[in-house]
């Protein structure tokens, strides 16, 4: 009998694109438990270079943000690196989209997002022409950051003086820094690339290996164990903060310190240096006060876009900070670019030949080496005739 059972036309899949949900408002702490083909929802106005390269890392099919990814105030550069990797960003969502169930499966359509049939919010899907439209824009007011940053550098100037000067408030630690090099690992730019190509020199010299925030995880997973870690503790790991390197909480200079009570609960050791600006410019004034022979950098923020792409005015500090110790510094953030290797294996293979060739007309023109050569060729003949032989005489 004709069985009557009929197969089931699949469903056409839904338009857009869909996944679960990851909402953060700190782009940094999402990226540490966001996953490939998920959705990225974030409040980050002007997102950043380094943000954008974490969120492309983690694969997701949807970044959502809460906020403009370009203000306009300066050409940032994390909106182009996410459309150009080919994830879709929409913007503008406004605090609406932040409501969004952790986990649940939303989908992203025409710049409007659904939780199930409910209209969650509507933004604007950001594309390379809208991008590059905005980009071009944020570079006719750049002026004004510009004006910006400098108040703030002279702001910084006059309340950090003493500091800056003399070393005045500079904690007592007990990492011996004196006399010896200081390697400084920030998360930033080509960090993971540029530790790779400094293994030579950290086995060579053994300089001190001091992590900032979660530089210190970038050193373990290295394969190192970091010296000393810096940093207002938000974005360190627990394993990093209990691997027996020497702690340092950055504080404000009227004693607030955030990560204070994190460090307390795991019962670490610490010290405390409170000072205004940046994590990574404590780091770099703490080993210059200890008398680091040489500061070597790695990932830290080097150039003006840099500076502004973080989007803080205390980024003004890290200026004054490079002057400070300016004499010491080396920042090897893209050596790795600088540095790779463009040997082939035939190149490589034609070079060890040559070698032997430049050995051979050396060894000829010695006494010795024609001896050498001469009883390598009457072996050779020994060998040959033993072989004529032992073939010739079987036929």
């Amino acid at each position: 009998m004709r069985s009557t059972l009929r197969r089931r036309r699949p469903s056409a899949p839904e338009p857009g694109v869909g996944g679960p949900a990851r909402v953060d408002r700190r782009t940094k702490s999402l990226t540490k438990r966001l996953r490939p083909g998920e959705i990225a929802v974030i409040d980050h106005e002007d997102l950043d270079r380094v943000s954008a390269e974490a969120l492309v890392a983690c694969q997701p099919s949807a970044v959502l943000n809460a906020a403009l990814s370009t203000s306009g105030r300066y050409p940032n550069l994390g909106p182009e690196i996410l459309v150009g990797a080919g994830i879709p960003l929409v913007d503008d969502l406004g605090p609406d989209v932040m409501s969004l169930t952790e986990g649940h499966t939303v989908r992203v359509l025409d710049g409007a997002v659904y939780d199930g049939d409910t209209l969650v919010a509507e933004g604007v899907e950001q594309t390379e022409a809208s991008v590059a439209l905005a980009m071009e824009e944020a570079r006719a007011g750049l002026s004004v950051q510009l004006e910006s940053f400098a108040a703030n550098t002279m702001d910084y100037l006059r309340r950090e003086r003493d500091l800056l000067l003399d070393g005045v408030g500079v904690p007592d630690i007990d990492t011996v820094i004196d006399g010896r090099q200081v390697l400084i690992v920030v998360r930033g730019y080509h960090y993971k690339e540029d530790l790779v190509t400094l293994r030579p020199y950290i086995r060579e010299y053994r300089p001190v290996l001091i992590g900032v925030d979660g530089g210190a995880d970038a050193i373990l997973d290295a394969g190192w164990r970091p010296d000393m870690i810096v940093g207002d503790m938000d974005s360190v790991s627990d394993r990093a903060l209990t691997c027996g390197a020497e702690i340092v909480v950055h504080a404000y200079r009227d004693g607030r310190a955030p990560g204070l009570s994190r460090v307390e609960q795991l019962g670490v050791p610490h010290v405390v240096f409170p000072a205004t600006g940046t994590s990574e410019d404590v780091a770099m004034l703490l080993a210059d006060d200890k008398g680091a022979e040489l500061i070597v950098a790695v990932g830290t923020h080097a150039t003006l876009v840099e500076f502004l792409d973080k989007g803080r005015s205390g980024m003004a500090s890290t200026f004054l900070t490079r002057l400070r110790v300016g004499s010491k510094l080396v920042d090897a953030k893209g050596v790795s670019r600088l540095y790779r290797q463009r040997i082939s294996n035939l190149q490589l293979v034609l070079l060890v030949l040559a070698g032997l060739l430049a050995l051979g007309v050396a060894l000829a023109s010695t006494a010795a080496g024609q001896t050498f050569f001469g009883l390598t060729g009457a072996r050779l003949d020994d060998l040959t005739s033993w072989v004529s032989g032992l073939f010739g005489g079987g036929s």
